[in-house]
């Protein structure tokens, strides 16, 4: 809630608050966000691997996947430093 001012209310910003509840739901995927890259990541090298007979795709696709979880976080954040 905004005051007359134009500040926040201390109220909306307590733990119990309206506000820490759409703070969860915006940030909650941002939990899962680096486990299922680098996962995916893995995975598809894995597949590779074992299709084109190797050993070294499945850690080029892992580092690739912590890149694009890394960038799927900074994106995620930066949305709401606007």
């Amino acid at each position: 809630m905004r005051g007359e001012s134009g500040t926040e209310d201390a109220s909306s910003r307590r733990p119990g608050g309206d506000d820490f509840w759409s703070l969860m739901t915006r940030y909650a995927p941002a939990i899962g966000l680096m486990p299922a890259s680098v996962l995916a990541g893995y995975a598809i090298g894995y597949g590779l691997d074992y299709l084109f007979s190797t050993t070294y795709l499945r850690f080029v696709f892992l580092i690739l996947g912590v890149v694009a979880g890394i960038m799927q976080l900074m994106r995620l954040l930066s949305r709401d430093m606007k």
